[in-house]
């Protein structure tokens, strides 16, 4: 929930102490922990066991261990609300908790007043931390307000009192019967109440109703209220003087002359197979339809205004573009989505819009969205909000593909097939390195087959290669075959395609884990059998089992929570511009990293999504972060200006955007080679102007390289950019050029006596030769 704590009052704060002895309460659990687990392993150890203060045991707890414990049981626990960071419970069913649960919570209340007065108990999973939450209309109002919170750290002892009984605006309560158990006098009340809330959509925008002003707000523009823990609809005044103008959502729609970036997503993935039907649900003027129509594939649209007689029928791949976010009734938004996953046979592809440009131009607020001054609604998402309420909504797991833009799968095994696809590299197939007639005599007929292994770093199994056939025909096996295309190419070539698949399924496993949520590590992984098979069989011939191969997959994840060694990985990275505390890596240099990077960017790309046309991924090795920047023209500009850039924190999932076009002095890129592969198509071009930069000293005067304090640096230095080549500029003063040509050429000469003549002469001197060619009259 939403709360600004600058606004409460902390009355005060004090340590815990038992007898006089100050005894933080974690030690205590550690040693009230000990003997409930020796007791059940054996009830006569538990007797003759060694005093708690004097087990060598005892001192080998630790409070990462211990929360993992406690972690783990919150995480299993059939009663309470689950919550990525915290876990709640009412104090009645705290009896109902994992023993651990019991015993944690009971050594945080020790010597305290007033516990027993709490109404609900918030367990931190990350810290030892544990809040008593006072609501004292937690049975009569339907979403009581906070009195009065006490947190207690069971490390330190410290605790802290909140009061939030004169705040106008604490947070409030809402789905009540998740904190308690099922035979609670009011659980039937709380829970019809919940799913009354659900159908008119009530609680799917969570950032907006976590506090009281936030939730009356909310109610008021979904026009109803709650009374008697039922939800009631207000009666519209059709004449009153501040009724809303009525909304036009048909003039939001787009003429399109292209596929919308949706569809054509779907198109550039691939999963448009033959004989494939689509059906566009808001489909606007229809221009999806018409271009899918003209590739060939039976398409069709529906649209409440334009469309309106068109039959909505089911599809393969059905596409809700941009319609839930002009939609201003919550309930009508919601039945426009679950109509569109009905039609759905295959692939359902969910838009809407996630940033705000001017959001003070012509429009005025009204719910959880804006009235532009065309009449129309728009609600303006933030991606991960996106992602929850299609999650929430539809009971699924969209996976984002690009900013506002969600693929949803009907089979789920299908959905973890396409999400593995995108953490795989692009391998080319080994070249031929001896001749050997028996391999050129059936070159085109093993072709197929060296195809399949540079695709998926294995042999097939019976059934998944098209030229089976022939090939065990002739060979046999495919063992045979294998052996005679590893008499014409090397071994080791293969050998580095099976490695680089292996680290794309650790990956891909690692992700897995990872569930709904970053900070869910215990997350149940797909079991084997919910897999495509081709990734079973993947599993199975890279890593003989399953078991082994989750388990070095959760090595990695385990080894993010550390910063030293995602510090050392940036720092010893082959390819990447080097900041302190930061790495920066063109998109396309991703799959050359260390897979603990690849992964490490795959935890914001599985959650959130990338921005789009992101050219450059920054990752921050003291923190975790991922900065998407986007750089328009990388290719064609030397030195490139910021456009946009997208951050997201991965500990709590938040996203921030900066868009930098309209700035007069935005960053700019040197040295472009340093964040690409030697194999980058223009790496040499990056190169070599890089290198005549360096020699005029151009890095050294930079101001911060920002657009205007480089231009001027170029001035100051007499020189030019032209394309990916420096040059003197040609109305540059004689005296002056002859200055700087000899400062370059002495720094030249100490970079060269400093590194003992290491630098190739030649080389330089071509550029040396080229940098003083004088730039022709234009």
């Amino acid at each position: 929930m939403t709360y600004d704590t600058d606004t409460n009052t902390i009355l005060h704060t004090e340590s815990l102490e038992n007898d006089g002895e100050l005894l933080p309460p974690l030690m205590a659990f550690a040693r009230e922990l000990f003997l409930h687990e020796k007791e059940a392993i054996s009830a006569k150890d538990s007797v003759n066991a060694v005093s708690p203060y004097q087990s060598e045991e005892i001192k080998n707890f630790c409070v990462d261990n211990l929360m993992e414990k406690v972690g783990r049981c919150c995480r299993e626990s059939k009663v309470g609300k689950k919550l990525p960071t915290a876990f709640y419970v009412h104090v009645s069913a705290l009896p109902a908790l994992n023993p651990v649960l019991i015993i944690y919570e009971n050594c945080a209340r020790i010597n305290r007043e007033n516990i027993h007065e709490a109404t609900l108990v918030k367990f931190q999973l990350h810290q030892p931390k544990i809040s008593y939450l006072f609501y004292p209309d937690f049975d009569t109002d339907a979403h009581p307000a906070l009195q009065t919170s006490i947190q207690i750290n069971l490390e330190t002892g410290e605790v802290k009192y909140f009061d939030y009984s004169n705040s106008k605006n604490p947070p409030v309560l809402h789905r009540k019967e998740t904190f308690v158990t099922a035979d609670y006098p009011n659980y039937e009340k709380f829970a019809r109440l919940t799913r009354c809330e659900e159908r008119w959509g009530l609680l799917d925008n969570t950032s907006a109703i976590g506090t009281r002003e936030g939730w009356l707000k909310y109610l008021g523009y979904c026009g109803v209220e709650i009374q008697d823990h039922t939800v009631v609809e207000l009666l519209k005044h059709g004449n009153s003087e501040l009724s809303i103008p009525k909304i036009e959502r048909h003039k939001a729609a787009i003429v399109r002359n292209s596929l919308s970036k949706p569809v054509r997503l779907v198109l550039e993935a691939d999963l448009f197979l033959d004989g494939a039907t689509f059906f566009d649900y808001g489909c606007g003027y229809g221009g999806d339809v018409k271009c899918i129509t003209e590739k060939g594939y039976a398409a069709s649209g529906w649209d409440p205004y334009y469309q309106p007689d068109t039959p909505r029928i089911g599809a393969d791949i059905v596409n809700i573009g941009y319609v839930i976010n002009v939609i201003e009734s919550l309930a009508e938004r919601r039945e426009a989505l679950l109509n569109a996953w009905e039609l759905t046979k295959n692939l359902l592809v969910v838009a809407a819009q996630v940033l705000i440009d001017d959001t003070d131009r012509g429009q005025i607020a009204y719910g959880d969205g804006v009235i532009t001054s065309r009449n129309t609604f728009q609600k303006y998402y933030e991606q991960e909000e996106l992602k929850v309420y299609i999650d929430q909504v539809l009971s699924v797991d969209a996976i984002p593909v690009a900013l506002g833009i969600y693929f949803v799968f009907r089979d789920a095994a299908e959905g973890e097939s396409f999400r593995a696809s995108r953490f795989r590299s692009h391998l080319s197939t080994p070249r031929v390195r001896s001749q050997v007639k028996r391999f050129e005599d059936y070159a085109e007929m093993l072709a197929p087959l060296m195809a399949f292994v540079s695709d998926r770093g294995r042999l097939p199994v019976k059934g998944e290669l098209a030229e089976e056939s022939p090939i065990k025909q002739e060979f046999h096996s495919f063992n045979r075959a294998w052996r005679v295309i590893l008499q014409a190419t090397d071994a080791d070539d293969w050998e580095k395609i099976a490695d680089k698949r292996r680290q794309d399924l650790l990956v891909y496993l690692a992700l897995n884990r990872l569930g709904d949520s970053l900070q869910d590590s215990d997350a149940a992984r797909p079991s084997m059998r919910r897999l495509p098979a081709q990734i079973r069989n993947d599993i199975k011939g890279l890593f003989d089992n399953y078991q082994k191969a989750c388990t070095l997959a959760d090595l990695m994840l385990y080894s993010l929570g550390k910063a030293d060694i995602v510090a050392d990985c940036c720092e010893d990275s082959a390819i990447g511009y080097k900041l302190p505390g930061s790495l920066l890596v063109h998109v396309s240099a991703l799959e050359e990293l260390d897979p603990l990077l690849r992964l490490y960017e795959g935890c914001a790309n599985r959650t959130i999504g990338r921005l789009d046309g992101a050219t450059i991924i920054k990752f921050y090795a003291n923190q975790p972060k991922i900065s998407y920047l986007f750089y328009p023209d990388f290719d064609t500009n030397p030195h490139p200006a910021l456009h946009t850039s997208m951050h997201i924190n991965l500990r709590g999932l938040s996203v921030s955007y900066q868009d930098y076009s309209h700035l007069h002095n935005p960053p700019i890129l040197v040295k472009k080679e340093a964040f690409v592969a030697a194999s980058y198509p223009h790496y040499q071009k990056f190169a070599k102007l890089s290198r005549q930069e360096d020699k005029l000293g151009l890095f050294d005067n930079s101001g911060g390289f920002k657009y205007r304090e480089w231009v001027q640096c170029l001035e100051e230095n007499c020189v030019k950019i032209k394309g990916h080549r420096l040059f003197w500029r040609s109305n540059a003063d004689p005296e002056k050029l002859k200055m700087l040509q000899k400062a370059a050429s002495e720094r030249q000469q100490k970079k060269i006596e400093f590194n003992a003549g290491k630098i190739e002469q030649t080389a330089e001197d071509t550029e040396s030769t080229e940098d003083g060619k004088e730039e022709p009259e234009e």
